[in-house]
């Protein structure tokens, strides 16, 4: 007659399929989460000391992150939108001398999401709240705060490009 309970050797293997399990989930998770070689939260910077000179700079996509270059060997990566990136840096003679994933992120401590049904309002409270230009906030508070930082950005290049003029 055979019994419901299960046997110590099944009893084992179940627990190292367990451990298995668990090994992989860790290994894949760790994977994921250091995924991103550079990390820098919005409207923040991360200096890139370079080994040897850089020539030509490449951002995947220049909507999450920018990059300027400061020297040869220092670069500034500018955080702009939430999410995940390249860098890429190639010398002189065209060969990369780095590749790195760029992941965007916000300080989430400091942000206030505002739901409103299906409108969404974030602000960065740190420590006055000031609404904050996230993708995915409701067109009616994203699109004129878009259009004040660009006009913001736009003032402050006219003024760099003036002061670089008269040098």
């Amino acid at each position: 007659m055979r019994s419901n309970a299960s046997s110590p050797f099944s009893r084992i293997l179940g627990a190292l399929a367990s451990l298995l399990m668990a090994a992989l989930f860790v290994t894949v998770y760790s994977k994921l989460a250091g995924a991103a070689d550079i990390n820098v939260d919005i409207d923040h910077a991360e200096l890139i000391h370079l080994d040897k000179p850089g020539a030509e700079v490449i951002i995947g996509n220049p909507t999450i992150a920018d990059v300027s270059v400061q020297s040869g060997r220092l670069l500034i990566i500018t955080g702009k939108s939430i999410g995940l990136t390249n860098l890429i840096v190639l010398d002189g003679s065209g060969e990369s001398i780095l590749q790195k994933k760029v992941q965007v992120g916000s300080d989430e401590h400091k942000l206030v999401t505002l739901s409103r049904g299906k409108s969404r309002e974030t602000y960065s409270c740190s420590p006055n709240c000031s609404p904050a230009l996230l993708p995915g906030d409701t067109l009616t508070f994203f699109d004129p705060l878009s259009k004040e930082t660009r006009s913001k950005l736009g003032l402050a290049q006219s003024s760099a490009e003036g002061t670089t003029s008269e040098q």
